[in-house]
């Protein structure tokens, strides 16, 4: 979805900046004689220490005129690799730890090689900060920001007010937000003239840079 918006952005003439965990969408993606060079950065990150850096280093450039954040970040990472040490263990049937000592123990396994004979490893992961959250109140970004929402099990109508409430929350000028079940098919995006329009998928990069532009020319004008 990045890559398809980046390259609809290049071509209206605008200077793009992609950060991308997948450069190769770009190459599926491109026309064949769709040259690149001029207008056109690509930043490529792996995890999401690199794209938190990558965003607050391009979000203090002096010409950045919007910012389209499409990228799934994971909410959780890694903070950890444990295993159980002499006498503790877990118990399924009440899914609690037993140990020996009355406090269960574990050793930290991430300093060095894991052996393979460990019986068992367990992670621990801690919440990521919201990156979009970051955009206004932490990196001062005044400029257009596109947010997007991605939810699974519910309905359209929820969609909506989870999307919404959302955009407010970090303060997006647009949202646009489809569930796993459709999303390779369709997406909300909105609000335009106070309402969200549903869009199918080769759709969306034309029209959400249709409304980013003339955000951008109402705030100019």
């Amino acid at each position: 979805t990045g890559a398809q918006i980046a390259l609809e952005a290049h071509r209206r003439g605008h200077g793009v900046t992609l950060l991308t965990s997948h450069p190769e969408a770009v190459t599926d993606l491109r026309q064949p004689d769709e040259a690149l060079g001029e207008r056109w950065v690509l930043r490529r990150y792996r995890t999401f220490d690199d794209l938190q850096e990558r965003l607050a280093q391009e979000i203090r450039e002096p010409n950045l005129d919007a910012l389209i954040h499409s990228a799934a970040v994971s909410d959780f990472q890694t903070a950890g690799i444990y295993a159980p040490a002499a006498g503790t263990a877990f118990r399924k049937t009440d899914l609690s730890w037993n140990s020996a000592s009355g406090s269960p123990t574990f050793q930290d396994m991430a300093a060095g090689k894991v052996k393979s004979e460990a019986p068992e490893l367990w992670l621990r992961l801690t919440r990521t900060p919201k990156l979009v959250d970051r955009v206004r109140m932490e990196w001062g970004f005044r400029g257009v920001l596109v947010k997007f929402k991605l939810e699974v099990g519910v309905n359209e109508e929820h969609l909506l007010e989870i999307a919404e409430q959302s955009r407010r929350h970090s303060d997006a000028d647009l949202m646009a937000a489809n569930t796993l079940e459709g999303a390779n098919f369709w997406a909300y995006l909105g609000p335009l003239e106070g309402r969200y329009e549903r869009l199918g998928r080769r759709e969306l990069a034309p029209r959400l840079l249709d409304a980013v532009e003339h955000l951008h020319r109402e705030r100019h004008s």
